[in-house]
């Protein structure tokens, strides 16, 4: 008898996670989407067969807090987190007189919440053989974009936390993955404003990778031998660093009954 894996994304009403939302359905997955309360997130279970939606938002501490209770409460645990809540401001620093509240919501979505989602929900991962964080980043992580400098300044952070994150788990059985998207055709730029990779075969491209749960995934740009060869190297300085401030690091769990 196997267990169905319960798949949790946030913000998976349109664009990359809900192309994820409707692979993983695929696999038979249980998939929950969490995402603030909007006709489209009533609409998912029309648009993924056999979907649950949490409504919820993530910008507030007290709203990821009520997200992991709904899980713990409704579906006892989840076996994948998919990190990929996002908007992007398109502002240049010199043209940004938006309340600071504004700007406050960007960073809190962007970073604050997978952070603190990945950290309530670790102790339920970390039960689960197919325990897996998915944290999607962005090209712009590694080449800061001008145009969004605070979606790249965010984004820079959630990969340099998504690889201590994985050096702290690399003796569990979670693994963790960086879905590095480069422009991809979807909304969050706004309307009228769709560049880049299509969609679908985007998804296409790297859903087979997030599943062989390979630590950095991208595509086009996000792919190319250079691109490559300098996460590569990336990597080598981290390894060669890590050690000099001994940390604790996460254990796998138990099997003794």
């Amino acid at each position: 008898m196997t267990t169905k894996r319960s798949v949790l994304i946030t913000g998976g009403t349109t664009g990359i996670g809900l192309g994820l939302a409707r692979r993983y359905a695929d696999t038979g997955a249980r998939v929950i989407v969490a995402a603030r309360p909007s006709p489209r997130l009533a609409a998912l279970p029309s648009l993924v067969a056999g979907a649950a939606t949490v409504p919820v938002d993530l910008t507030a501490p007290e709203g990821r807090d009520e997200l992991a209770d709904a899980i713990a409460s409704r579906f006892g645990a989840v076996d994948v987190l998919v990190n990929n809540a996002g908007i992007q401001r398109r502002l240049g620093v010199a043209e940004d007189a938006a309340p600071w509240a504004d700007r406050q919501r960007e960073i809190d979505l962007l970073f604050s919440a997978p952070v603190h989602l990945a950290t309530l929900l670790l102790p339920t991962l970390l039960r689960s053989p197919a325990g897996q964080i998915v944290n999607v980043t962005s090209g712009g992580a590694f080449t800061p974009q001008p145009f969004a400098p605070v979606y790249s300044a965010m984004k820079a952070a959630l990969h340099s936390w998504t690889v201590t994150l994985r050096d702290a788990l690399a003796a569990t059985p979670v693994a963790v993955t960086e879905l590095i998207p480069p422009a991809v055709a979807t909304g969050l730029a706004g309307p009228g404003k769709a560049h880049g990779l299509d969609l679908d075969a985007f998804c296409d491209a790297v859903f087979p990778e997030i599943e062989g749960r390979v630590a950095e995934v991208g595509a086009g740009a996000t792919a190319t031998d250079g691109f490559r060869a300098a996460r590569a190297g990336d990597a080598e300085r981290f390894a060669a660093a890590a050690g000099r401030f001994p940390v604790a690091r996460f254990r796998a769990p138990s099997t003794e009954s």
